[in-house]
């Protein structure tokens, strides 16, 4: 029977950290406090929704992720706990072949937690590469949704042509998908732009959630083209992107000084005012902090228009997810 109660989805949720989306890459238990920190400050401030994955961690860091989400959401007792929402993505990995595959991740999503996991969403979809993979892993979604031990179902990489068809498998079992996240920054506008998603999401009820809405950090004003790049991916990022991002970096920093605020609190409130739910990383209680003076304030049209123009004059954008279907 049926039990799950309705899913409520903040206006701006926290990622779980930077460090989780890079597969913990630099993390050691050191790093316990600072993150417990941040977690706490983003509760008891109202964002409380924390978006994970059980492929967020490898080798001896297995897992590590959900775990230390779970035991950050058990040692925390201030206000919003009962608002706080965590969400985990399912991996679409090879040897996950079944249904019963789906369930028992989830089922261990929710071990590591220490609670049910209240959004779960499939991370990927296999049709660029397995499509015949792809169905059983959505009913064992669908499963771990009517069986009560989710509160709600969300999609991850999934472009408009995929996501109808997902909808309609879903919806002969009553089933409502809660969330769809992408990438969308004002560096990588191709989901929206391109594909279309938000018109789809919003025809199906559907909220989008905007991950990595900083692009790598490229749009925090912190990188320049003369300064030392970070190592690996950000900063083979940083050469490729920012000699095009001049005009679109000017207008970030021209509206933030008119507003007081920081270039990246006005990339994530241009992502809220495009109606997405944006989803930043933050390793400390400061990057925290600073993610959180995006909320509590809209910009106006025009420059949410300015910021249009500029990101659309950038030739180069953020590179997509190679799991992002159409």
């Amino acid at each position: 029977m049926q039990t799950n109660q309705k899913i409520l989805l903040p206006k701006m949720g926290c990622g779980t950290w930077a460090w989780g989306n890079r597969l913990l890459w630099g993390y050691d238990e050191s790093m316990d406090e600072e993150l417990q920190a941040a977690f706490n400050l983003c509760v008891s401030s109202g964002v409380t929704l924390f978006d994970t994955g059980d492929s967020y961690g490898t080798g001896k860091l297995n897992g590590r992720s959900e775990q230390l989400l779970g035991q950050f959401y058990q040692q925390y007792q201030d206000a919003n706990k009962d608002n706080i929402c965590i969400a985990t993505k399912l991996a679409a990995y090879p040897w996950r072949l079944t249904r019963q595959s789906t369930i028992s991740a989830g089922k261990a999503s929710a071990s590591r937690l220490g609670k049910n996991v209240d959004l779960v969403q499939m991370h990927w979809s296999t049709a660029n590469y397995a499509p015949w993979q792809e169905g059983a892993l959505l009913d064992g979604l669908g499963d771990l949704y009517e069986q009560g031990l989710v509160k709600g179902v969300g999609l991850s990489n999934y472009g408009p042509k995929r996501l109808k068809w997902v909808h309609q498998r879903f919806s002969s079992r009553q089933i409502p998908i809660v969330t769809l996240q992408v990438q969308y920054s004002l560096l990588s506008t191709y989901p929206v732009t391109e594909l279309g998603l938000k018109d789809v999401c919003d025809e199906l009820g559907i909220k989008l959630i905007a991950y990595s809405p900083l692009a790598l950090g490229l749009l925090t004003g912190k990188y320049s083209e003369k300064g030392a790049f970070p190592k690996g991916i950000r900063g083979l990022a940083c050469k490729q992107l920012l000699p095009g991002m001049r005009l679109l970096l000017g207008c970030l920093r021209e509206i933030a000084a008119f507003r007081n605020k920081t270039v990246s609190q006005v990339a994530i409130n241009w992502c809220i005012c495009k109606e997405t739910i944006p989803i930043p990383g933050a390793k400390s209680a400061a990057q925290a902090r600073d993610n959180i003076g995006a909320l509590g304030w809209e910009l106006d049209s025009g420059e949410i228009a300015e910021l249009d123009k500029a990101a659309a004059s950038v030739d180069k954008k953020m590179v997509q997810n190679i799991f992002q279907t159409r």
